[in-house]
């Protein structure tokens, strides 16, 4: 009887056991709803078969599992890449199939790895203070044990006893203890790598049953709350969801932490990991598709390449899972049709479902003017998206003040970039790297991001005596945030954001004011006032980045036709060829440029003097790694200075019908009627027209009324900024 009971305990646990995988990607239950979905949704059925496609040609094969060698690019590197994804899917087949061959397919790979990964030491191509063993960074590392801790988890059941000791002593221990022990400063930090590392050691512990390694992902190598997975969404995002490394690392970030959360959600549930801190990762992941274009790739802020847009994996998984736990929302459907992918789970086979109940789905993210905070707990500055028309035809200006964004962070206080039509109209060159790309560097970031990318005179913000802000040091500018001094963007007619600080340089106060204005009529124009307050006189340089064809200029200029030299020897100005250069006096300067099929017009007001450059990437470069990117620079000297800039959008260029139309600006005038330490107030004429704009540098109280006079006139308003068409008040 005793025997009898101790066999039907052991049955009790061996289910138990079984009835445990998979927790990871999904549970039983949810692959057998998937798998009825299968024939019912073509989306679902067309991502199935794509991810069946690719895994069936390795069936029966021998995959190699080579011992690491190469950077990013290299053979090596791209088959453990490739393997760990290779396996993933695999084992979701396996569940959703039944057939044996594809959970022997992984079971052969693991147990290679565990063959290998126990002699491995630092990669012979590791450069970073945190080396891989499989790959040259250990957050390749980290990416392998996400999606390899996923495959093992899918296909436990299907691996014998003895086998799955090997796998877990022989193929995941080394990795783990690597990176929690060996690297466990790097393990700990609040950063996107860290976060992966969190969710590569965390699911691994789930896929084993290891409470030991869950602990430490969930709570740090400690275990002391300091660090870990839930202090990464509580110290990489603002309480709106702003990410501080910026859109392009948010999608990167994303996957990690919606593939954990989701791991979570089945393993632990009384977390309620996805309601942590007001849901953070939902607003994480609307606040990151708000930094977004209309083609979808997100804004270029910090480091970034310009090629990610949200069809990404990154994107389709957090998507996918966050319609799952967060429910339905049309902008997330929106983007799940221009994917057209979805995850083999519960959110995918529910996007899929809603694609083919032909509802109609809006062509268009949702987008909207909005602003976000920075910082953990929302006072380290932030980033305004100030937006003017809609779909297609929408124009967005971004006005950046946060922090400065850890290790991919920028020197950009004050800095904007305009899109318009999908275009990148004033730009920002994001980071200097060819991913994935061998011959540059093995992939990595080359040395011109930091020597130029990062430096303030590659954004469109002011530079001090050719100087990058904080001197271009990490650690002095991580100390530091702009200040938002006053908004306004809930009306169409006019939106303005106001920045200030005192920190970029010693002894000098910027403090830059941006109104986007859609006028009657529809016109659409950016007035750009930069306010700077110093103690002794500097050099003062305001680049616009710009894209497009230079058109026109009302002032002459001397090219430099048969000799170029660089602008300057160091903080980036090396790297510029000064292609053309004038000086102007007592005017209004105009550059017009043409961006696809419409014109772009800069109007400057020059009082006193200024000297306006035309450059252009490329000096210094002889490995060619810097993109050839024209600027338009305007250079003034002294103390107190006052850049008044109008950026005007207009006419029309059709190559088709051989037609332009409206290619000259209507901006005749700019005049600064008035700048004190109070009031700064412009007028600007447009066709006859007069813009006014009066504006408080001091008094930002949003009822306190205000008066001032000049040229005759009186002006009253309330509030810390007024702007005025043809006398009336905007």
């Amino acid at each position: 009887m005793i025997r009898w009971l101790s066999i039907f305990c052991l049955l009790i646990t061996t289910a138990d056991l079984q009835a445990q995988h998979p927790l990871t990607f999904f549970t039983k239950t949810e692959a057998a709803t998937v798998k009825n979905d299968l024939a019912k949704y073509p989306l679902l059925k067309r991502s199935y078969a794509g991810i069946k496609k690719q895994v069936d040609e390795w069936l029966d094969k021998d995959v190699d599992v080579p011992f690491p060698k190469d950077p990013a690019g290299g053979y090596t590197h791209d088959r453990h890449k490739s393997n760990y994804m290779l396996m993933f899917n695999s084992g979701i087949l396996y569940n959703l199939t039944g057939d044996a061959r594809y959970a022997l397919l992984v079971k052969k790979m693991l147990l290679k790895y565990a063959q290998l990964n126990p002699g491995l030491k630092k990669h012979p191509e590791a450069t970073s203070s945190s080396p891989g063993r499989l790959f040259w960074q250990a957050l390749n590392d980290a990416n392998w044990l996400v999606y390899t801790g996923m495959a093992y988890d899918l296909v436990y059941n299907g691996i014998a006893a003895a086998d799955r000791k090997a796998i877990e002593e022989g193929a995941f221990k080394p990795e783990v203890d690597f990176i929690t022990k060996d690297l466990s400063g790097w393990f700990n930090l609040i950063h996107n790598h860290g976060v992966w590392a969190c969710a590569g050691v965390g699911i691994v512990g789930i896929a084993t049953g290891n409470k030991e390694y869950v602990d430490m992902a969930l709570y740090g190598s400690a275990k002391d709350g300091k660090s870990g997975f839930i202090a990464q969404l509580d110290g990489l995002f603002a309480p709106d969801g702003y990410y501080t490394e910026g859109p392009y690392y948010v999608r990167y970030a994303i996957l990690p932490y919606y593939l954990f959360a989701n791991a979570l959600q089945h393993a632990r549930p009384e977390l309620k990991i996805f309601e942590h801190r007001g849901r953070i990762l939902q607003k994480a992941l609307l606040a990151g598709l708000q930094q977004t274009n209309i083609d979808g790739t997100f804004f270029p802020l910090n480091d970034a390449l310009k090629e990610k847009d949200f069809t990404t994996n990154e994107l389709v998984t957090a998507i996918d899972i966050a319609w799952a736990e967060y429910g339905e929302d049309m902008g997330l459907l929106t983007v799940a049709k221009k994917q057209d992918q979805v995850l083999l789970n519960k959110g995918g086979a529910s996007i899929a479902a809603a694609l083919t109940s032909g509802k109609e789905v809006p062509p268009f993210y949702p987008y909207k003017s909005v602003e976000f905070v920075d910082g953990v707990k929302g006072d380290e500055g932030g980033v305004s998206l100030l937006r003017a028309g809609k779909e297609s035809d929408l124009t967005t200006l971004i006005y950046k003040y946060t922090a400065h964004g850890l290790s991919h962070g920028h020197f950009d206080k004050l800095n904007i970039n305009l899109f318009d039509k999908g275009n990148e109209v004033l730009t920002d060159y994001g980071s200097v790297r060819f991913i994935g790309v061998e011959q540059k560097y093995g992939g990595r970031y080359l040395p011109e991001n930091d020597k130029y990318a990062s430096q303030t005179i590659a954004h469109n913000t002011l530079v001090v005596d050719e100087t990058s802000h904080f001197g271009g040091k990490e650690k002095e500018a991580e100390k530091y945030h702009a200040d938002k001094l006053f908004s306004d963007i809930g009306r169409s007619a006019v939106q303005v954001v106001s920045a200030s600080t005192d920190k970029a340089y010693k002894g000098t106060h910027l403090q830059r004011t941006v109104y986007l204005l859609q006028l009657p009529g529809g016109k659409k124009l950016v007035a750009d006032i930069f306010n700077i307050y110093a103690d002794t006189a500097h050099q003062y340089d305001l680049p616009f980045q710009y894209k497009g064809q230079v058109i026109h200029t009302s002032f002459k200029y001397q090219a430099h036709l048969n000799k170029m030299t660089a602008l300057g020897s160091k903080n980036g100005y090396q790297y510029l060829w000064k292609e053309a250069e004038a000086k102007v006096a007592d005017s209004l300067a105009q550059f017009t440029f043409l961006n696809g099929r419409t014109y772009y017009s800069i109007s400057t007001l020059v009082q006193d003097s200024a000297t306006l450059l035309f450059t252009r990437t490329g000096a210094n470069d002889p490995n060619f790694n810097l993109r050839r990117e024209p600027a338009f620079i305007i250079r003034k000297k002294g103390k107190d200075q006052s850049f008044i800039n109008v950026v005007e959008i207009h006419g029309k260029m059709d190559p088709v019908i051989e037609i332009s139309s409206q290619s000259y600006p209507s901006v005749q005038q700019i005049k600064l009627l008035q700048q004190s330490s109070d009031f700064t107030v412009v007028q600007i004429k447009l066709d006859g027209k007069e813009l006014l704009i009066a504006q408080c540098n001091k008094d930002f109280a949003p009822k306190t009324k205000h008066i001032t006079g000049n040229e005759g006139r009186k002006l009253e308003w309330a509030g810390p900024y007024a702007v005025w068409y043809e006398g009336k008040q905007l």
